[in-house]
């Protein structure tokens, strides 16, 4: 992701910025007034991760004639999966080591993935007929794209305050 995106103000204009600066420094210089811009695009890595974990497993618990609970289970399991991989490799590229990047990606994650997930799938169930279509109906794809775009809007301000925070995915940025 491009670091230049979600930085604002002058923290890393000034002569004295280098790689071994306090982190804590850092994110309170650039967090503290989080845009909408950075919540959407921090809301955004994660909805794509997430929504290749769901998809995947919403057609994989469908496509095996699953029950209900076992399908929404799975794709739940592998939206965290995916969700939390987009991060990971994002920072183990950054160079962080296996153990803190693991750490990093649960930190900035978590709480985004949660919402997501409860939020889409709620919408899920909640849609008549929704758990019980089949790939080839428009009633799946729409309930479950639709609760992706819910997601989106209830989840961005979720990560709009954490980032503000320093908390969530402002976590990912100091280790960019």
């Amino acid at each position: 992701m491009d670091d230049s995106t979600h930085h604002t103000g002058d923290a890393h204009g000034h002569a004295g910025h280098h790689a071994g600066h306090d982190h804590a420094a850092h994110q309170s210089g650039h967090t503290a007034g989080a845009t909408w811009a950075t919540a959407a695009k921090a809301t955004l890595h994660c909805l794509t991760g997430c929504a290749i974990g769901e998809i995947l497993g919403m057609a994989i618990g469908t496509a095996l004639m699953w029950g209900n609970v076992p399908t929404m289970v799975l794709a739940i399991f592998l939206a965290f999966v995916f969700g939390y991989s987009f991060t990971l490799f994002a920072v183990r590229r950054a160079g962080l080591g296996l153990k803190a990047a693991v750490k990093v990606a649960l930190a900035a994650d978590t709480v985004s993935i949660a919402v997501m997930e409860l939020v889409d799938n709620g919408i899920i169930a909640l849609v008549p007929g929704a758990m019980d279509a089949q790939l080839s109906e428009g009633l799946f794809w729409s309930a479950l794209l639709g609760g992706f775009a819910v997601a989106f809007l209830v989840t961005t301000p979720v990560n709009k305050w954490m980032i503000g925070r320093g908390r969530g995915h402002a976590v990912v940025h100091a280790h960019h």
